[in-house]
């Protein structure tokens, strides 16, 4: 089982990753700790990644899923190009995509920085919108709207997908 949990800055990857991990006894990583230290300082300062930040990126991402049977990893993979660069290393890649209303994430993406001080800002969310590609229906996946699911419920809805297609 390889999950990646997507989506823009503040959609709850992380949260519904370590759930789901929990849930099934699977590894956890979160996509953030495969950047660069470079990559991290621009998303500080409200600077949006290009391509070139990237692709070493998402190389890392989808070498640490193919290392073991068991990973969930939280990790935004906002274009198809950046899943596809996923799915080299681990084929049977499934994405849980997480969405909501720009507004909606803004609005937790303020409230996460004033409490836990996290390096990404509501000025990244412009260009992950922009970037955005849904799943296509090729794409082993699904997609989860947060504003209507508890991250129990939507770990409910990761484990369906994942149940359907195991």
């Amino acid at each position: 089982m390889h999950v990646v949990v997507m989506g823009v800055t503040g959609s709850g990857k992380t949260t519904l990753g370590l759930r789901l991990a929990g849930e099934t006894g699977a590894e956890f990583a979160d996509g953030d700790d495969f950047h660069s230290p470079d990559a991290v300082a621009k998303m500080a300062a409200n600077v949006p990644l290009d391509d070139d930040d990237r692709w070493p990126w998402l190389v890392r991402v989808g070498e640490w899923l193919a290392e073991g049977d068991d990973r969930v990893v939280a990790c935004s993979a906002l274009r198809r190009s950046y899943r596809d660069v996923i799915r080299e290393y681990a084929p049977d890649a499934l994405f849980v995509h997480l969405w909501a209303p720009q507004p909606t994430l803004e609005d937790r993406v303020r409230r996460r920085a004033k409490k836990t001080g996290h390096f990404a800002g509501p000025g990244l969310l412009d260009s992950q919108y922009a970037a955005l590609e849904n799943l296509e229906p090729d794409e082993l996946g699904t997609s989860i709207d947060v504003r209507r699911y508890t991250p129990e419920g939507a770990a409910l809805m990761a484990r369906a997908a994942l149940d359907a297609v195991s």
